[in-house]
């Protein structure tokens, strides 16, 4: 039976291996655009700056002993204080969602499967509204973000522990995946109470962070840190992911520990996806398409696709961010409603190439 284009392989089926010579290409190149995309994001916005000005921004001198005397360092204070903040949030917001979104589609062997299926974006909304209700600082905010996406994640491993933790011969994604549209389903109806309960004053603020805000990522350390950690744990499991792809049977036969492998890509996807939610809000999308966009152009092999996934997914925010912030300046748009612009007409068309 002929397979769709960037679906993943069939039970049994081996993934076929790239070379380290094309997936570091593959790497380079989508660190090029990340670059490429980072400059345009720090020279562009309400303000335009010349590539030169936005180097001497960045130069250590000049952040060490400040603009030459009489002069206006406003140049330096947009690029440092604001726009580089930001971008490198973008870029590790959208890395960490596509990392999730690219291990959850190998954890559920569904290729349209992304970081929010579970309920973590639902359970960190409901938690960061009711802070913001209260009045809660920046702080508080984010905290409550993170506790609530935890709690999600401890609703769907308490709820589906079997198939989490019993690698079991038949499919059992289906069921998992039931079980994070049900608890996502309790967490927007309770996002919506919270909606038609909070006071006008707040309510503009809340719906925007429920689209995408990277205005509140002046410190995006948090979510540096996050990928860092999430990549340096599951990176060295590709192998066995690739493994895991031709099913759980097939993997126990071949020396594979599925049940703590397959906890270990859920923790780290939902980890993950709880960092990025906390840092920008909800960002659909990103988890959905770049990974599947990858997969599509060059295979499963999940040694190259983990770490392209990131690269690509930060070049995504980033650009979407830049388009965010430009397109009307000075005023701005959510970044999550680009994403969602662009991801809707592109989930639609790889819903016509499945069926083909």
């Amino acid at each position: 039976m002929n397979r769709a284009p960037g679906s993943l392989p069939a039970a049994g089926q081996a993934v076929r291996t790239m070379s380290a010579k094309r997936a570091a290409a593959i790497w380079l190149g989508l660190a090029i655009a990340a670059l490429a995309v980072l400059v345009a994001s720090l020279a562009l916005g309400s303000v335009p700056l010349a590539p030169s000005r936005v180097l001497a921004a960045l130069a250590p001198l000049h952040a060490w002993h400040g603009a030459p005397a009489g002069t206006n360092d406003l140049a330096g204070e947009i690029v440092r204080t604001l726009r580089l903040p930001r971008a490198v949030a973008g870029f590790a917001c959208g890395a960490l969602l596509a990392l999730a979104g690219a291990l959850l589609q190998v954890l559920l062997r569904n290729p349209l499967a992304e970081p929010y299926v579970l309920g973590v974006s639902g359970g960190a909304a409901t938690f960061a509204l009711v802070a913001m209700i209260a009045g809660g600082a920046w702080w508080i905010v984010d905290a409550s973000a993170f506790a609530g996406a935890f709690v999600s994640i401890l609703l769907v491993l308490g709820l589906a522990r079997r198939e989490l933790w019993r690698g079991e011969p038949q499919d059992t994604s289906p069921r998992l995946l039931l079980t994070g549209a049900v608890i996502a389903a309790g967490w927007g109806a309770l996002i919506t109470l919270l909606l038609n309960l909070a006071p006008d004053s707040r309510l503009r603020g809340m719906l925007f962070w429920l689209t995408g805000d990277l205005n509140g990522g002046a410190l995006p350390w948090t979510a540096l840190a996050a990928l860092a950690l999430a990549l340096l744990a599951i990176v060295p499991a590709a192998p066995r992911l690739n493994v895991l792809l031709r099913g759980d049977a097939a993997a126990q036969a071949l020396g594979v520990a599925v049940m703590p492998l397959r906890l270990r890509v859920y923790l780290v996807a939902s980890l993950a996806a709880a960092a990025a939610v906390t840092t920008a809000g909800t960002i659909g999308f990103v988890g959905l398409v770049v990974p599947h966009m990858l997969r599509l152009a060059f295979g499963n092999d999940q040694r190259m696709l983990l770490p392209a996934a990131a690269l690509g997914g930060g070049v995504a925010v980033m650009g979407a961010d830049l388009v965010a912030r430009t397109v009307i300046a000075p005023a701005q748009l959510p970044v999550g409603v680009i994403t969602s612009l662009v991801g809707v007409p592109v989930f639609l068309w790889m819903l016509l190439k499945r069926r083909r």
